[in-house]
């Protein structure tokens, strides 16, 4: 490639944390600016600048996702009580994907990146298995309190107030004796995020021809989680059901213990439907059983059209350690590498720049083909079963993805 690929719009960058930061910086100045003009609006989503901004730059980002349609976002702390001491911070900040997705809306749809000499743990496991989380709402966007000694013996209610001052209420713990103390949250969603949910679910399976699953405990949460459940019913006889049988696919909804069994059991190749916490447990769990947690794409895709790409991993800590202390690290930066492509791909077709797409596809094959050459990070070394293969180290793997690009 003689010219770098011009861009017209930039996409939103949002930075990010620890080891994924320093990769972050990698992959722009080794993959990406060699070969494109790289466009962007910069937000700095790392601890100490949320910490400066109180969050508020949090929020600038989600705006600018929606202003411009399309974003890119590194991975990012969401902080404990131990990152609080760490980072000095003023306040323990919520997750900012889950600022971001209570702003945009949508769903997140999470899917392995499967390649060439990586076989699932769970060997029936022979298509991808696509996870689509609900992104508004639950406990990440929680309210709630710890009742410590000067609150001993609380009655904690939930108390819903009309606007004409009507009042409903329900008990939810008399912390009498002999536990006076302990712990309450508020948790909340609402019907047209729901509604929004199950219509993102039900139009991807039919864009990708994909049967639908869909799973919740309403035999346990008999109010809040049978509301899911009555509304992707009402949306799916009303709007879809022909539509499915047309396309030979099918939408079925069980409990979320049995989707797991169910799942377990799959060939794959189906999407699962899950509520926001569900979804953000069993990616992971799908993810590590395909491979990695560093191979599956993330893509938040909200009702209004606006797409925000991202690892589905975390800022691997342990490796960012290792690196400040001037350690080898071999960190896997494929799933970074994709949140990149899916970005890129996604601006190209809404700005019609097809040398733009052909980039991003050109980034995914060299992934692939570098690892089906044997080289890859050290998470992938441990469960290929390529005859020769070698470990190599975090930098070292994308000086080889660029070459592969230039070739």
């Amino acid at each position: 490639m003689t010219e770098r690929i011009a861009m017209t719009t930039p996409l939103v960058e949002c930075d990010g944390d620890e080891m994924t930061r320093i990769i972050w910086a990698w992959i722009k100045e080794l993959v990406l600016e060699p070969f494109v003009e790289l466009k962007t609006e910069y937000y700095d989503l790392g601890l100490a600048e949320r910490e400066r901004t109180r969050d508020a730059v949090t929020i600038e980002a989600a705006q600018a996702i929606k202003r411009l349609g399309v974003g890119v976002k590194c991975a990012t702390i969401t902080p404990n009580a131990e990152r609080v001491e760490e980072y000095g911070l003023s306040e323990m900040y919520k997750s900012p994907n889950g600022t971001i997705r209570a702003i945009l809306g949508g769903t997140v749809f999470r899917a392995p990146i499967t390649t060439a000499g990586i076989v699932p743990y769970i060997a029936n496991w022979t298509k991808p298995i696509t996870i689509a989380r609900h992104a508004y709402g639950d406990i990440y966007k929680n309210t709630e309190l710890r009742l410590a000694e000067d609150f001993a013996g609380a009655r904690v209610e939930l108390v819903a107030t009309a606007p004409n001052g009507r009042e409903q209420r329900a008990l939810v713990h008399d912390f009498g004796a002999p536990c006076p103390t302990g712990i309450v949250q508020g948790i909340h969603n609402t019907d047209a995020s729901i509604e929004s949910f199950a219509h993102a679910c039900m139009t991807f399976a039919l864009d990708t021809k994909q049967d639908l699953w869909f799973g919740t405990k309403d035999t346990i949460s008999k109010v809040y989680d049978r509301r899911f459940r009555d509304i992707f019913d009402e949306v799916f006889w009303g709007h879809y059901r022909q539509r499915f049988a047309e396309k030979g696919i099918e939408y079925f909804y069980t409990l979320i213990d049995d989707a797991v069994a169910r799942t377990i059991r799959s060939e794959g190749g189906f999407i699962w439907a899950c509520r926001n916490y569900d979804g953000d447990v069993m990616s992971d769990m799908v993810a590590t059983a395909f491979g990695s947690l560093a191979m599956m794409t993330s893509v938040l895709v909200s009702p209004e059209g606006y797409y925000e790409y991202e690892a589905a991993h975390g800022t691997v800590q342990r490796h960012y350690y290792r690196h400040q202390a001037g350690e080898e690290t071999s960190t896997n930066s494929v799933a970074t590498l994709f949140a990149w492509t899916g970005a890129l791909r996604r601006r190209g077709q809404i700005d019609a720049l097809p040398e733009l797409c052909a980039f991003a596809d050109r980034l995914e094959t060299a992934c692939h083909e570098t690892i089906a050459s044997g080289i890859m990070t050290g998470d992938l070394y441990a469960l290929s079963t390529l005859a020769h293969k070698k470990k190599i180290d975090t930098k070292g793997f994308l000086v080889e993805v660029a070459r592969r690009i230039a070739e």
